[in-house]
Formats: structure tokens, sequence, C-alpha cells
């Protein structure tokens, strides 16, 4: 499997084949090349997209139960206005967002556009995260259960699967627990912690995750719920065999890549608009951004 590459085609059209081919600098191994993400004309079908994937991603998250209450948020940078964001309203449930709902947000807890509460934690951590992080478009945080349960642990992530190479030497954890999350000078430690990483485990709290795109990020935190749960697992019933750390370090590099994660979630993706197509109704104005 093919990392970022210059000789990936970009994914314009539903359907695209994915190449498969012989590994020329490498007898008897093969490559796939993956398809890219779309790229755009403009800034107004970019907001378009991006706002479409993000309200997919809270109706995926609900439907896999990583949802819980009025806990967790999911954000993406505006692709006009990079020092804003935009996220889900205070304790409107995953299953019932739609682009309407949105809120955009700056760096200093004001809401730009939109009319319905915003929640602290969300403004706490993610404000902090997209300022430290410029590369990190979208991020995901949600109090899912074997997150949780994982995180209570207080330790790293064990490379004993394949999919759990996706984080191998690639997420840190945060120490300690100092309640509901609603001081600045949390969320700063937080970005610090996260560092150049694509996750964080939050102790006696969750999970966090970052990306290049709504759909990398949505899909890291997918991975590592499903990863936790297979680490408690396979502890609760002995001693797991980690994978070396040559072939971990190896596998991080085609799993664990950017466009591994984004091409990860299109089943997701595909799978979410089939059922709830409204999530693809998307007007004019929800393009525009007028500030």
């Amino acid at each position: 499997m093919a990392s970022d590459s210059s000789n990936i085609q970009a994914f314009q059209e539903t359907g695209e084949k994915v190449a498969f081919t012989k590994d020329s600098a490498n007898p008897g191994r093969f490559v796939f090349t993956m398809p890219q993400p779309p790229t755009f004309a403009n800034v107004e079908d970019e907001r378009r997209h991006l706002k479409q994937r993000l309200v997919a991603a809270y109706r995926v998250f609900s439907k896999l139960g990583l949802d819980e209450g009025i806990a967790g948020h999911l954000t993406c940078r505006d692709p006009e206005y990079p020092e804003l964001f935009w996220v889900n309203p205070f304790g409107k449930s995953f299953s019932c967002i739609t682009a309407k709902d949105l809120l955009l947000v700056d760096h200093h807890g004001n809401v730009v556009k939109g009319r319905s509460p915003l929640n602290a934690a969300a403004f706490v951590i993610h404000s902090k995260i997209h300022a430290a992080r410029p590369d990190a478009v979208a991020a995901c945080h949600s109090h899912s259960l074997y997150g949780k349960a994982f995180s209570s642990l207080a330790k790293p992530l064990l490379p004993i699967t394949q999919d759990a190479c996706m984080f191998y030497e690639d997420h840190a954890l945060f120490p300690g627990f100092n309640g509901v999350v609603a001081d600045e000078a949390e969320g700063e430690r937080m970005a610090e912690t996260l560092a150049g990483h694509k996750a964080l485990i939050l102790q006696n709290h969750g999970l966090l995750t970052v990306g290049g795109s709504v759909d990398e990020a949505a899909f890291w935190f997918i991975a590592l719920d499903r990863s936790c749960q297979a680490q408690l697992l396979a502890e609760a019933v002995g001693t797991p065999v980690c994978i070396s750390d040559e072939v971990a370090r190896d596998s991080h590099r085609t799993v664990g890549s950017r466009i591994s994660g984004w091409f990860n979630f299109q089943p997701y993706y595909e799978r979410i608009i089939r059922e709830q197509p409204d999530i693809l109704e998307m007007d004019e104005e929800d393009g525009k951004l007028v500030i």
C-alpha cells in the first residue's frame, strides 16, 4: 500500500479504481496506489464539502455509538478563514445535526455564525489544538465506551494488531484528570502533549484525534476506539504478543498515512449518505460566508 506520493491519482469520480502494481524497487512486493481527496475550483465548493463531511461524521459517530449524551465535539477549520472553525451546537444529538446547525467559532470563543449555545469544553480543547496545529484541519473528541475504559489504564496503545500500527509512535498519553475541561491552560497542555501526533489518550476521559481532513480525523477516532477495544479484550484473557518495532514502524508508514486515513473513511461515508441522504442537502448559502 502506497503512502502519500506524487503518483497517486486524484479521486474525482465515485467508483474510480485503485491501482495495483508491482513494486519495482522491491521485487516480489506489490503496491496499492490509492486515490486522493478531491480538489476544488473555489472556496465556496470546498466549504460545502467540508460541512457535508462534518455532518456525515456526526451521523457515523452516532450510528456506531461513539457519542454519549451532550458530550463530544467534532470540528473542522474553515478553508477561507483558518482562524475560525466549525463545531456542533451544545446539546444537539449527533444523529440530528445538519449543516444549518453548525456554529462557526473563533479562537477567542466568539460565535461568528450561528445562534445555538457553544460547548465550553469544545472551545477550550479545539481552539488550542487548531491554533497549535495548522495541519490539523479537523479534530474529533467523544466519550466512546472503549476509549473511556482504556484511558483509565493510563498507558499507551500497544502494536498488537495491524490496525493498532496506525498509531505506532503516533499517539500520546495526556496524564491525569482535572475535571471537566473549562480552563484554557488545560487545552494548551493537551495541544502541547499532542504535539505532532495524530491522537491523544486522555487519562480517565477518552480519546482525541486530528487529521488533514474531516474524513481522516473521523476514521482515526473510529480505528483508535476499536484498537482500544481489541487490546482490552486481548489483555482480559492473556498477554498479547506485540508486533516488532521494525514491522510496526513499516506498517505505520502505510496504514497510518494521511491518505490511508482519508480513504478508510469512504466506506462509512458511502453507507451513511445512502441511509441518510439528507446529509447531502446543501444549498448555495452553505458555501458562502459573510463575516
